[in-house]
């Protein structure tokens, strides 16, 4: 656990730095982005932000005020969390204490451990957020829907003849659904890098259910796209849908929708919620064609080396 006082002379916090194995220091991380979700009504990080912190890939920050202490441990209150590495940080004031200088006094010495270029989340497109960005001189540079829609009966759809579809395989699927999954997503920042251990690391999630994890493939067997649902209460999400470039005009993405939402019903699920980059043009056709509308906007900034 390292402490890091900020260089500014009103509003100062402290950034201390927790590890993977720091449950205090994990709780007390998780605790503020918990409030600013029910505050908010979205969370302010993403999963895979919050598996790198639990795994010590990136560096999670505990924000507070106060003086620190030798073994690194700060005397005030707690009023944010903040997350640094692979070129990338996060950050959240606990809704409690906004608008009073901590979010910029944070962020202040957050860059000063990046190096280069680096890019910042703004989940829900907030005000404050968008302040921060101008005065810092980030751009705005991606936007990413969540949309959502209720659950229903769903119309009819058939599959094209020449495919079928199944469900995850553990022990056989792993490395083609890997391989494929690289090759639809490639230009994707974030997606197209899974690796097989990232796919392990998501079955060992409490919400991973094979069933839930559809698998399409052509009569030879061969992986060509898939529809992975993550369920957790009554929100049932597409949590990542994929059609091989090679099976465009098919139908296959659209059949695979509506496979899932039949499943999701199936789960007991009343709404549906799925994330789609605003300029992917025929995604967002298909899933607004569907019945899905604008729930949350997130917003990517990045800040070029000054």
């Amino acid at each position: 656990m390292n402490a890091y006082p900020t260089p500014f002379e009103t509003d100062p916090v402290t950034l201390v730095s927790i590890e993977a194995s720091d449950t205090a220091g994990l709780a007390a991380f998780e605790a503020v982005a918990v409030a600013a979700l029910d505050n908010d009504g979205y969370e302010p990080f993403n999963e895979q932000t919050m598996f790198d912190v639990r795994a010590g890939k990136r560096t999670g920050y505990v924000v507070s005020t106060g003086s620190t202490s030798e073994m690194g441990a700060t005397s005030g209150q707690v009023v944010g969390a903040a997350v640094e590495g692979a070129g990338e940080v996060d950050l959240v004031v606990a809704p409690a204490v906004r608008r009073r200088g901590y979010g910029r006094a944070a962020l202040a010495t957050v860059l000063q451990y990046v190096d280069g270029e680096v890019t910042a989340w703004s989940h829900g497109d907030h005000p404050g957020a968008r302040g921060l960005a101008a005065h810092f001189h980030f751009e705005k540079v991606r936007t990413l829907l969540e949309l959502r829609m209720p659950l229903g009966p769903q119309p009819q759809h058939p599959l094209p003849e020449k495919f079928v579809i199944d469900t995850f395989r553990p022990e056989t699927d792993a490395a083609d659904w890997v391989a494929l999954n690289a090759h639809i997503f490639a230009a994707h920042p974030e997606q197209g890098g899974v690796t097989v251990a990232d796919l392990t690391d998501r079955q060992a999630e409490h919400w991973f259910e094979a069933e839930d994890f559809l698998i399409a493939r052509d009569r030879g067997g061969r992986m060509v796209g898939y529809n992975w649902l993550k369920v957790e209460g009554d929100v049932g999400e597409i949590y990542v849908l994929g059609v091989h470039p090679g099976t465009a005009g098919a139908g296959l993405g659209r059949a695979l929708m509506l496979a899932g939402l039949k499943r999701l019903s199936a789960r007991g699920c009343t709404t549906a919620s799925l994330y789609v980059e605003a300029d992917s043009v025929g995604p967002v056709h298909l899933y607004r064609s569907l019945g899905f509308s604008e729930h949350t906007v997130d917003v990517q900034y990045r800040r070029l080396p000054v």
